[in-house]
């Protein structure tokens, strides 16, 4: 069955009305070693799964400095530098990594700089399309993390400012201070804590990534295996179908060391579930999914 894989049938969203990407990015945390803690055990095979995003027409690649640390961002660059045109590579600061499986806060508006400078230098680019605050720090000011980026992008070092892991009231307080153009939190068919954020996000033109848009594969149920069935995809297919059918700015970005795996996710942007499947889905019990 010949059927053409290309993340643009997922369609566009916009980031602060600045710059469209297609509805489906890719998640490059999963190209580090185990514990999201140093290098790929296959260094070829995690440049070879960049390459084919792009060749699946990914425009959207979202990665961090804390993964590796700093490992998944020097892959990227490694494997696509010079970027094509139209790519957006929204990274993240706020977190440190003492060891694996191990994040430590820091959002420190000295950190933050350091970490953009760090991150400008592994991509090897002049300005950074999209940085997002990757959680808000407990000890450290909101306001006085989200106006460090402000200042940043003021300085042409950031172009978009975005937020991760927050509430609809640090999407509020943050917005007082800068323009929010999208915000990153847990979200998936199988974990929907996040919802109202997601509304928020939709009623304010915000683009909503979540992350684990898979459940970490948690997706089960019998609805979802017949609705998969019925459509001759995959159960995580239907997922990545229903996420995107859940609201027009909502841009999952499923990660994955494994080519097969990545055309697998991207074949999902064909997928058109029926109005009474989606809401069917919806109405599946929620399943817990932890990080």
């Amino acid at each position: 069955m010949n059927i053409k894989i290309s993340a643009t049938l997922a369609g566009d969203v916009s980031l602060g009305g600045e710059v469209s990407v297609s509805r489906l990015g890719f998640g490059a945390m999963r190209l580090t070693g185990e514990g999201i803690w140093g290098p790929p055990k296959d260094r070829k095979a995690a440049l070879a799964v960049l390459r084919r995003a792009i060749e699946l027409h990914i425009d959207f690649i979202d990665t961090a400095d804390s993964y590796g640390p700093n490992t998944s961002e020097e892959l990227i660059a490694e494997a696509l530098f010079p970027y094509p045109a139209g790519l957006i590579i929204a990274t993240k600061g706020g977190w440190k990594r003492p060891g694996p499986n191990q994040w430590t806060h820091d959002a420190t508006p000295a950190h933050l700089r350091s970490a953009v400078e760090g991150s400008l230098k592994r991509l090897r680019l002049d300005r950074i399309d999209l940085y997002q605050l990757h959680t808000p720090d407990p000890v450290v000011s909101f306001e006085a993390s989200v106006e460090t980026l402000a200042q940043l992008r003021n300085e042409g070092k950031i172009r978009l400012v975005a937020l991760s892991n927050v509430t609809q009231e640090h999407i509020e307080r943050a917005r007082k201070i800068v323009p929010i153009v999208s915000v990153q939190n847990r979200y998936s068919f199988a974990d929907r804590e996040w919802d109202y954020v997601v509304d928020y996000c939709e009623r304010n033109k915000i683009a909503f990534i979540p992350w684990f848009p898979l459940g970490a594969g948690k997706v089960a149920g019998e609805v979802l295996a017949r609705v998969a069935q019925a459509h001759h995809a995959t159960p995580k297919q239907v997922a990545l179908a229903w996420l995107l059918q859940r609201s027009p700015i909502m841009l999952p970005i499923p990660g994955t060391s494994s080519i097969e795996h990545l055309e697998e996710n991207v074949a999902a942007a064909s997928l058109r579930l029926s109005q009474e499947e989606h809401a069917e889905l919806a109405g599946v019990p929620e399943l817990a999914a932890t990080r």
